[in-house]
């Protein structure tokens, strides 16, 4: 008998698309949990280096000075200081003075240097006039959180109780000591230690940074 004119059949299953949107809404069905559980793995060491590298790509000073502004700047202040060349041959980074060790407190701080990339966008100190506009501004910033941090950063290098007060030249022995007694930070006398200081720095610090803790 023919089959000539027979009515097509609908079981010749759903379309493509369909069954993208199947697989994407239950994968379970189509794929073993063996098989999840190894994607779900492999995407998330691929995720996690990526995160790491990026992390680590944005914390080198080739990346902190890579915009004008801080080359031409304070960059160019630093290379001036001992943090850069010394007897020692011990060199303090951008991101050693002003990037956490710690992963939580570095992740913060990426964060919040989001902010910047916005104030890159806008120009906010893209000339030597307009910097010098904002230096005190800025060193107020990095000031406020180095005292609310017990200058976290500097005491990566540098700690109270390994200093050998005997072994320091007279006025640095004698400064660390009384600072040591008196419960100071770093930061409390060392705010140009690696930037020039913007006018009326001192006032600045004690209004709006020595009182942080006060």
């Amino acid at each position: 008998m023919s089959n000539q004119g027979a009515i097509p059949s609908n079981d010749q299953g759903p379309g493509l698309f369909k069954r993208i949107w199947r697989f994407l809404r239950h994968p379970a069905t189509t794929i073993s949990a063996g098989a999840l559980l190894l994607i779900g793995v492999v995407v998330g060491v691929v995720f996690w280096g990526s995160f790491n590298w990026s992390m680590e790509m944005t914390n080198t000073e080739e990346f902190c000075i890579g915009c004008h502004e801080m080359e031409a700047n304070v960059y160019a202040e630093y290379t001036e200081t001992a943090h850069y060349a010394n007897a020692s041959g011990v060199r303090a980074t951008c991101p050693d003075c002003h990037v956490p060790k710690e992963w939580v407190h570095k992740v913060v701080r990426k964060v919040q240097a989001s902010r910047e990339l916005y104030h890159k966008a806008l120009g906010s100190i893209d000339s030597p006039e307009k910097f010098e506009e904002k230096r005190l501004q800025l060193a107020t910033n990095v000031w406020t959180a180095m005292k609310k941090t017990d200058s976290r950063e500097c005491r990566n290098c540098h700690e109270f109780n390994s200093m050998d007060f005997v072994l320091q030249e007279g006025r640095a022995s004698a400064a660390h000591s009384d600072a040591f007694k008196e419960g100071k930070t770093c930061i409390d006398c060392h705010q140009g230690i690696a930037h020039s200081l913007p006018a009326n720095a001192l006032e600045a610090y004690k209004e709006k940074v020595s009182a942080v803790y006060d």
